[in-house]
């Protein structure tokens, strides 16, 4: 009898823990060769994606923000490629390799955690000049962007130049966009000490966003304290309203005004994988609709969670039309409910719903300032941050990915920034969506074709 296997799609948050999950409760039959799990990524690490602002801000680096998958995954299978179609009838997941080659890859349970994207809008000028914020390849290039900006402004004797250079627009007003422009407002402020032929008034950062609040899950009067605290910080915020058109040299916003700039960042929101608009089941905001159990509706042997799915709340008052938020907090205990129904599932036990109350969120605003908002407190300041950071180790998957966040925080309270450019990706062109995973899927008619030729 051949072995029952495992495929899990993704290797973020929700599939990273899955994967442990299943090897720790699965241990004597992945022992035994009677069950493999293979999860499918094409990198060898899982990216801790909150401290992405403080890579790019240069207070940790890179490498510290990976969790490598070689030490994260002791029994399952890796493959290295991603995702290009599903056959759900077939049960086959078929995988572009990172060699380009493309593979069948059968399963007898799937697990869908394939994450998101940065979403896009058709505004001109955007894919041409905006700059994204999601991952390692964007969080270096905005370091270098931003320092660069600098550099030339510095060098510059034409005014209007040196002032749209020192001018930096972060688009989305949720967390990402507000840690990022709080953190690099930072790392401009503490360099502009190496930079003695700019005027300080010059450097100013705007945050700008379509919503009436900023990050409207703290609730109204910790938001309002970040919107004060940000603004005496400087920092430009641009609520209820919009970007209509993005060029080299300038934005345009909806309510007529414009911001002479050669950066804007674009964190406006995300949206599920592309590969679920491949599968042909029914969406919900772009994302596909589960049962409670995680389960998809009409393939009992197909889960998906994490920021692909809409998973019900059942901790809201009204769970048929309320779905779990895509954040890490759902996402990493979705996995671990989605792993033991795996399991319950070959072993022929009955399955769990998932359920689980939101325990606050926390926002560091850099240095040591930050706003949290755990278990319905209310903090600022010093102690939201010491909460914020505690937080942020505690939900790192290994101990040595922790103690190297730790060692750069020390490094860089004591010894500051050196303001160094990395410079490997002088060149790249800077689209939004220039540093995402192929978003090139296999049709509908292509996928039949495959079936047809293995049939």
């Amino acid at each position: 009898m051949s072995a029952q296997r495992i495929v899990v799609v993704g290797a973020g948050f929700a599939g990273l823990k899955c994967v442990q999950r299943l090897e720790r409760e699965l241990k004597g039959e992945l022992s035994r060769g009677e069950v493999e799990v293979v999860v499918v990524n094409p990198h060898d690490y899982m990216l801790y994606l909150p401290l992405l602002p403080q890579v790019a801000a240069g207070v940790i680096t890179a490498q510290s923000v990976t969790v490598p998958l070689p030490r994260a995954i002791k029994r399952a299978a890796r493959l290295p490629g991603q995702v290009v179609g599903l056959d759900l009838e077939r049960k086959v997941a078929v995988v572009k390799k990172i060699s380009e080659e493309v593979v069948d890859l059968p399963y007898d349970r799937l697990v869908i955690a394939a994450g998101s994207v940065t979403r896009q809008f058709d505004i001109p000028g955007l894919e041409e000049h905006g700059l994204g914020m999601k991952n390692l390849g964007e969080a270096a290039y905005l370091r270098d962007h931003v320092l660069s900006q600098l550099e030339l402004a510095n060098a510059s004797t034409d005014p209007a130049e040196r002032a749209a250079r020192c001018s930096f627009v972060v688009v989305g007003g949720g967390y990402a966009g507000v840690e990022t422009a709080a953190c690099l407002e930072l790392l401009t402020d503490a360099a502009l000490k190496r930079f003695p032929r700019l005027d300080p008034t010059l450097v100013r950062w705007t945050v700008v966003d379509i919503a009436p609040r900023l990050m409207p899950e703290l609730g109204q009067r910790l938001g309002e304290e970040a919107l004060d605290l940000l603004r005496r910080r400087g920092i430009g915020i641009r609520l209820e309203t919009g970007v209509e058109q993005v060029t080299a040299d300038d934005v345009t916003l909806t309510d007529g005004s414009t911001i002479p700039t050669k950066t804007l960042v674009w964190t406006a929101g995300v949206t599920a994988s592309p590969l679920v608009k491949t599968l042909g089941v029914e969406l919900v905001r772009g994302r596909v609709k589960t049962r409670t159990d995680l389960r998809l509706d009409g393939y009992d042997d197909v889960f998906v969670l994490g920021d692909a799915a809409a998973v019900p709340d059942l901790t809201a008052d009204d769970p048929d039309s309320a779905m779990c938020p895509p954040t890490a907090q759902h996402a990493v205990r979705q996995a671990v409910t989605a792993a033991d129904n795996v399991v319950a599932s070959l072993r022929g036990e009955p399955l769990r719903e998932y359920k689980h109350h939101d325990l606050g969120l926390v926002v560091d605003l850099g240095g040591t300032q930050a706003v949290a908002h755990p278990l319905g407190l209310r903090l600022k300041g010093m102690l939201a941050q010491t909460v914020t950071r505690a937080y942020h180790l505690y939900a790192l998957p290994l101990t040595r990915t922790r103690v190297r966040v730790v060692a750069n925080w020390i490094l860089h309270l004591f010894g500051g920034d050196d303001f160094i450019r990395i410079g490997f990706l002088a060149g790249r062109k800077n689209e939004t969506s220039s540093f995402e995973e192929s978003r090139e899927y296999l049709s509908e008619e292509e996928m039949k074709e495959r079936a047809a030729a293995a049939s």
